[in-house]
C-alpha cells in the first residue's frame, strides 16, 4: 500500500488487462474529463453528467457555508482528490476533513487523504450505471472499514433525497453503518455532527 507521503506518478500503464496498481491509476489521463477509482486491483471509470456534477458542487457549497457559520475547523473537498481506503483509492464526490489534515496535505503537495482522516463522505448516485451498486453496497462496507463516521448517499431521482449513514460506537468493532435518517426534498436535513448542518435536499437540483 502507499506510504504516507504523496501519490506515485508514472507515465504508462504496464498491465493492459489488470490487476492494476496505484501507479497505473496515476498514469490514467485526466485531461479528457474522465475519472477513475481503484479497488481490489481493478480500475473503474466514474460516470458523470451535468446533474450529478451540479449536485456535488451544490452540496460542497452547502457544507462550506454550514462549516463557516458553525466556525468548524474543517476543509470541504471532493473529486478529483483521492482517498485511500483498505481496498484501494476512491474519489468521493464530497468529503470533509479537519483543516490541519488539509494543511498537511497541501504542504507535502499531495492530493491524497486517508480514510481515517475523513469526518464525512458523500456520494451522488448516478442511476442505472455500474457505480450505483458500488455507491450503495461496496462503499458502505469500505467506508465503514476505513472508520469514516458519516456516509451520505445522495439520490437525485425522482427528487433529491439524502440517506444518512452513521458509524456508531457500538458498530465500530464490526465496522458497520446504521441508517440514521433518509431526508427527502421538501424536508429539512438537520444534523449536529460533524458540525451543525441544515438544508432541504431540493437545493441540490436547484440552479443558482
Amino acid at each position: 500500500m502507499l506510504g504516507k507521503g504523496a501519490c506515485p506518478v508514472v507515465h504508462s500503464v504496464g498491465r493492459a488487462f489488470g490487476p492494476y496498481t496505484l501507479y497505473d491509476l496515476d498514469a490514467m489521463p485526466e485531461d479528457d474529463g474522465r475519472r477513475y477509482e481503484l479497488a481490489d486491483g481493478w480500475l473503474t471509470e466514474l460516470p458523470g453528467d451535468v446533474w450529478h456534477d451540479h449536485a456535488a458542487a451544490r452540496l460542497r457549497d452547502i457544507l462550506k457555508d454550514a462549516a463557516g457559520r458553525a466556525g468548524a475547523d474543517v476543509h470541504v473537498a471532493g473529486a478529483p482528490q483521492d482517498v485511500i481506503t483498505p481496498r484501494g483509492v476512491r474519489k468521493p464526490d464530497v468529503f470533509v476533513v479537519g483543516r490541519e489534515v488539509a494543511r498537511a496535505a497541501l504542504e507535502r503537495r499531495s492530493r491524497c487523504y486517508y480514510g481515517p482522516d475523513l469526518l464525512l463522505v458523500a456520494e451522488v448516485v448516478t442511476p442505472r450505471t455500474g457505480s450505483e451498486r458500488i455507491d450503495r453496497c461496496a462503499k458502505v462496507a469500505e467506508y465503514a472499514a476505513a472508520g469514516i463516521p458519516h456516509y451520505w448517499i445522495v439520490d437525485l431521482e425522482p427528487r433529491p433525497a439524502v440517506t444518512l449513514l452513521e458509524l456508531t460506537a457500538e458498530a465500530r468493532d464490526g465496522a458497520a453503518y446504521r441508517t440514521h435518517a433518509r431526508v427527502r426534498a421538501g424536508e429539512e436535513l438537520a444534523v449536529g455532527r460533524p458540525f451543525p448542518i441544515g438544508f432541504d435536499p431540493a437545493r441540490l437540483s436547484e440552479m443558482e
